[in-house]
Parts: C-alpha cells; sequence; structure tokens
C-alpha cells in the first residue's frame, strides 16, 4: 500500500556544487520515489557545475499529476544541500517557515575565499540562520563519513539514507536497493548500500 505524501505535490530541492554528485542524487531520489509509485518530474539548472560552481535540481513529486519542472519561488518543501552554504543560497529563494533542510555540513571553499576576496560564514553562522528560516533542520558531517568509505562522493549517498531516516518523504531501505540494482554495477552497489545504512545512523 502506497504511504500519502504529507501534501501533494511535494517540491524538493538537492544542491550542491559541481563534482559532488548532485545529480546523481537526485536520479536515485526520483527511482526511489517511482518505484514506490509515485510521478516525479526532474528539472535541473547547473552553475560553472565543472568548476565547483552552483548545482540545482528540483524534484515535483506527485501521486496524480505531472508538473512543471521549476518549482515556484518559495514554495520548497525540503532542501536536500550537499554544501552548507548552497543551502542558505536555496533558502533564500525557495524557502518558507515550513521548511525542512538537511545539509552536509563539510564547506567548499569557492575561489574567491581561497583567495581572500569574500569571506564565508562559520557553521555556527549557517546553524542559526536554519534555525530561524526553517521548521526543521539537521546539519551531518556527510563528507567525513563518505571519506571513511573510500569515496568522497558518497556523501550523495549518506545524505539520501539520512533523508530515508527523517521520514519527510515515503522512501526506505527497500526501495533504495531496488534502484541501484537497477542502476548501478555490480562493484558499487554494496558500497552504496552502506554508505545508505550510515546515513541513516546519522540524524
Amino acid at each position: 500500500m502506497k504511504v500519502s505524501l504529507a501534501k501533494d505535490p511535494m517540491n524538493v530541492i538537492i544542491t550542491g556544487v559541481g563534482g559532488q554528485g548532485n545529480v546523481m542524487a537526485s536520479r536515485v531520489l526520483a527511482g526511489m520515489l517511482v518505484n514506490v509509485g509515485y510521478i516525479v518530474t526532474i528539472g535541473e539548472t547547473f552553475g560553472m557545475s565543472q568548476r565547483g560552481g552552483s548545482v540545482m535540481s528540483h524534484l515535483r513529486i506527485s501521486s496524480t499529476s505531472v508538473l512543471s519542472p521549476q518549482i515556484p519561488q518559495g514554495r520548497a518543501d525540503i532542501i536536500i544541500a550537499l554544501e552548507p552554504v548552497e543551502a542558505l543560497r536555496v533558502l533564500i529563494k525557495y524557502g518558507n517557515p515550513a521548511v525542512a533542510v538537511l545539509a552536509n555540513s563539510r564547506m567548499v571553499y569557492p575561489m574567491g575565499v581561497i583567495t581572500g576576496d569574500f569571506t564565508y560564514p562559520s557553521l555556527d553562522e549557517i546553524k542559526s540562520a536554519f534555525e530561524k528560516l526553517t521548521a526543521h533542520n539537521w546539519l551531518i558531517d556527510a563528507t567525513s563519513v563518505a571519506v571513511d568509505l573510500g569515496n568522497p562522493v558518497l556523501s550523495n549517498i549518506v545524505m539520501i539514507g539520512a533523508l530515508a531516516k527523517t521520514a519527510l518523504l515515503p522512501i526506505d531501505r527497500r526501495s533504495f536497493k531496488k534502484e541501484i540494482m537497477r542502476n548501478l554495477s555490480s562493484d558499487k552497489r554494496q558500497i552504496s548500500l552502506t554508505a545508505f545504512d550510515v546515513g541513516t545512523k546519522m540524524l
């Protein structure tokens, strides 16, 4: 029996910077939701993704309708950020008082920060902003876990595991396993399952 969405449609944004596996994360999450009977429309926007620029995927999830791929401003329900300042960037444009944010705490400094031209907020400042701007928020160090597993890009799968634990969406290990059995090569499946399982334990 299909679990009902908290609202229909549910608007989800996955954001990060180039090289973090943002697009793969959006494809996997969309596949998980399709596996349990939902209609998912994906829209993607890319900055200078090959140079660490912003990457953002819009997922619109419905029981009944194919929707336009772009989420209207101020209408995100869930923001999943592979980099914490990208979460703030998306919150400013798409957030609202009811939004939930799940963010990776590992910062990726843009060149302007490295060269000293720009400053970067501290994690405490980011957390304080989340508290003011969201209904629910979680900040986890998915990158450290992924590095321990042998590949920092696995942080995207750790984040999906953590998202499953929040119960914000009707996804679980079974739908994840079904998706990776279909779309990942056999040598990547076990490590991906491990990353998912670790993510569920981080909240």
